[in-house]
C-alpha cells in the first residue's frame, strides 16, 4: 500500500515540476519575464514540489527496505522450519545447499524489493501519467513515445532472458562452492591429521572461480543491457527534442508547451529504464525465490497425532525394522526389545544402520519395512507412527557424537538460561550430584569461573571428552524417560571414557531407559542387553517380502 501511494505521489510530483518549471523559465527565455510576485510564487511552489519529492523518496527507501528485511526474516524461518519437519534424510542430501540459500543466497532478495519491485510500480503509475500530460499538450510528441516506449520492454524481455540464465548459474555456482566449503570444514580436523588438507582447498578455489566467472558474466550483461536501455531511450528523447524544436523553431508551437513536452518525455522513458538497469537483480532474487519454493513446495513426511504413553513403564519393540539408506538396507531386518530401565547396546559393523535406528527411536526417521511398536502394561500397542512427535521428544533426550553446544554458559547448556539465572550463588543440589556421576564437576572446578564459564558455538573452549561430560549432565538432569547416545565414548582417551562410562551407568541408575550406539568394548559390556545390527543390499528385502 505504501509503495503504491508513494508511487503516484512520484507521478503527480514529477508533472507538477515540469509544468512549474516550464511556466518560470518560459517567460525569461522569451522576454516577457512575468512580475515578481508571480516569479516567486513559482519559485516558492518549485521548491515545495522538491522538498516533497524527496520525502516522498525517503519514505518510499524506509518502507521498502523494512518490508524486504521482514519478508527475507520470514522465509528463513519458513524454510527452517520446513527443512526441519523434512527430516535428517532430506537434511543430509539438501543440507548444504540449503545452508547457502538462507545465507547468501537470500540476500538477493533485498534488491528485488528495494528496487525492482519500486521501480515498477513507478513504471506503471509515473508512465501512464506522463504520457497522459503529453497527450494533453502535444499530440506528435505522443505519437513518437508510442512508437519508441515499446521497444524498451522487447529489449528487456531478450535480455533477462540471458541474465535469467546467468544468475541460475550463478545460484548453482554458490550452491556447489557452499556445499564444498560446509564439508571441508567440517571435515578439517581429520584431512589435517592424515596431511590431505590440500587437496580439497585446491577444489574449493577452483569452485570460487567459478562462482567469479559466472558472477561477472551476470554482471557483463547486466552492463550491457543498461548501455543498449540507455541508448533506447536517449535516442527515443532525441527525437521527440528534435521534433520539438523544428516546431518551435518555425512558430507552431508556443515555447512553454515546448519546454514541458521536453522535460516531460525523458520522465516517460526513465521508470522503464530504471526497471531494466535493476532486472538483473531481480533475475537473481526470483531464481532465490524459486529455490526457497522449491523447498516450501517439498511435502514433510505424514506424522502422527496420537499422545505417546509414559515411556517410563511402556515396552519398546523393534519388529522386522528396514531401512533404505546409502544404496542398501540399513538396518535389515531388526527386531529387538527395549524394555524400560535397562541400558540396550546397538552394536555392529560401521554402514549397518546403528544411528539410522537411532533416529528411527527418535521418531525423526520413518521404517520403510516393519514398525516400532510401544506397549504399555495393559498390553496395548501403539505403532510410533501414529504418535505425535512433540509428545514423543517431550520424553526422549537425544546426545549426538557432536553434542548441540550454544554460546553461553556452561550452565546455561546444562539447565538452560532462565534456570540458570535463578540459581544466585551456588547450584542446586541436583546439578551437583548429576556433575558428580558424570565428571563434569571436575572441569567446572577446574575453570576460573566455575558454571559461569562461557563457551563458544559447538563447545569451543571444551575438549570433545569435556563436551561429552556436559551432555551427559544434562540428559541426566533432564526427566525424560528414554535416553538415545550415539558413540559418546568415541575419539576420547582412557580418562574421559571412564567419565563418560560412569555417567551412562548414572543415567541407567537414575531408572532410565538409555539405548546407546556403542563400537567401545568397555560400553558394551556394560549393557544389559546388546542389539546386533546387520545391513543387506537391496534384493533382499523384495525376498523377505516374498
Amino acid at each position: 500500500m505504501t509503495t503504491a501511494l508513494t508511487g503516484t505521489a512520484t507521478a503527480l510530483l514529477v508533472v507538477a515540476q515540469a509544468v512549474l518549471i516550464s511556466r518560470a523559465v518560459a517567460p525569461v527565455i522569451t522576454g516577457a519575464a512575468p512580475p515578481a510576485s508571480a516569479a516567486t510564487g513559482l519559485v516558492g511552489a518549485l521548491a515545495l514540489v522538491l522538498v516533497c519529492r524527496v520525502l516522498v523518496l525517503h519514505v518510499q527507501e524506509t518502507q521498502a527496505h523494512r518490508a524486504a528485511t521482514g519478508t527475507v526474516v520470514e522465509l528463513r524461518r519458513q524454510v527452517l522450519e520446513h527443512a526441519g519437519a523434512l527430516g535428517p534424510r532430506w537434511q543430509a542430501l539438501h543440507g548444504p545447499s540449503t545452508a547457502t540459500l538462507l545465507t547468501r543466497g537470500l540476500e538477493d532478495l533485498q534488491p528485488y524489493f528495494t528496487r525492482y519491485l519500486p521501480q515498477l510500480l513507478l513504471a506503471a503509475t509515473v508512465t501512464p501519467m506522463t504520457a497522459l500530460v503529453m497527450l494533453v499538450q502535444d499530440v506528435p510528441s505522443t505519437i513518437a513515445v508510442a512508437v519508441t516506449v515499446p521497444l524498451i520492454p522487447v529489449f528487456m524481455v531478450l535480455i533477462g532472458r540471458l541474465t535469467q540464465k546467468h544468475s541460475e548459474e550463478r545460484l548453482a555456482a554458490m550452491d556447489r562452492l557452499g556445499g564444498q566449503v560446509l564439508d571441508l570444514l567440517a571435515g578439517l580436523p581429520t584431512l589435517k591429521a592424515l596431511g590431505r588438507e590440500q587437496g580439497p582447498g585446491r577444489r574449493v578455489a577452483e569452485l570460487g572461480g567459478a562462482y567469479n566467472r559466472t558472477t561477472m558474466q551476470t554482471l557483463k550483461v547486466a552492463f550491457l543491457s543498461g548501455a543498449v536501455l540507455e541508448f533506447i531511450t536517449t535516442l527515443s528523447v532525441a527525437i521527440i527534442a528534435v521534433e520539438v524544436g523544428f516546431r518551435l523553431l518555425y512558430g507552431r508551437m508556443d515555447l512553454a508547451t515546448g519546454l514541458l513536452v521536453i522535460m516531460i518525455a525523458p520522465e516517460v522513458y526513465q521508470p522503464l529504464r530504471q526497471v531494466g538497469f535493476h532486472f538483473h537483480a531481480s533475475a537473481n532474487g526470483v531464481a532465490a525465490a524459486q529455490a526457497v519454493f522449491e523447498v516450501l513446495g517439498t511435502a514433510p513426511p505424514e506424522r502422527g497425532r496420537q499422545g505417546a504413553p509414559d515411556l517410563r513403564e511402556a515396552v519398546i519393540e523393534l519388529d522386522g525394522l528396514w531401512v533404505q539408506a546409502r544404496g542398501a538396507w540399513a538396518p535389515a531386518a531388526l527386531s529387538a526389545t527395549i524394555a524400560p530401565g535397562r541400558l540396550v547396546a546397538l552394536t555392529g559393523p560401521s554402514g549397518a544402520g546403528k544411528t539410522t535406528t537411532a533416529l528411527v527411536l527418535l521418531s525423526l526417521l520413518a521404517a520403510d519395512r516393519g514398525a516400532v511398536h510401544v506397549v504399555t502394561p495393559d498390553g496395548t500397542r501403539t505403532d510410533l507412527a501414529d504418535i505425535d512427535p512433540a509428545s514423543w521428544w517431550a520424553q526422549v533426550s537425544w546426545v549426538p557424537q557432536r553434542p548441540v553446544i550454544v554460546p553461553g554458559t556452561i550452565a546455561d547448556n546444562v539447565v538452560g538460561p532462565e534456570r540458570a539465572a535463578s540459581w544466585g550463588q551456588d547450584p542446586p543440589p541436583a546439578l551437583v550430584e548429576a556433575a558428580r556421576a558424570t565428571g563434569l564437576d571436575e572441569v567446572v572446578a577446574a575453570l576460573p569461573l566455575g558454571w559461569r564459564t562461557p563457551v563458544g558455538q559447538a563447545g569451543a573452549g571444551l575438549s570433545v571428552g569435556q563436551r561429552q561430560r556436559l551432555a551427559l549432565t544434562r540428559a541426566l538432569v533432564d526427566s525424560t524417560a528414554l535416553i538415545v547416545l550415539d558413540e559418546p565414548t568415541a575419539h576420547l582417551d582412557a580418562v574421559s571414557e571412564a567419565h563418560v562410562l560412569a555417567g551412562v551407568e548414572a543415567l541407567r541408575a537414575a531408572g532410565r531407559t538409555v539405548v546407546v550406539v556403542a563400537h567401545r568394548r568397555a560400553l558394551i559390556s556394560r549393557a544389559d542387553d546388546v542389539v546386533v545390527v546387520s545391513s543387506s543390499p537391496l534384493e533382499d528385502a523384495e525376498e523377505a517380502g516374498r
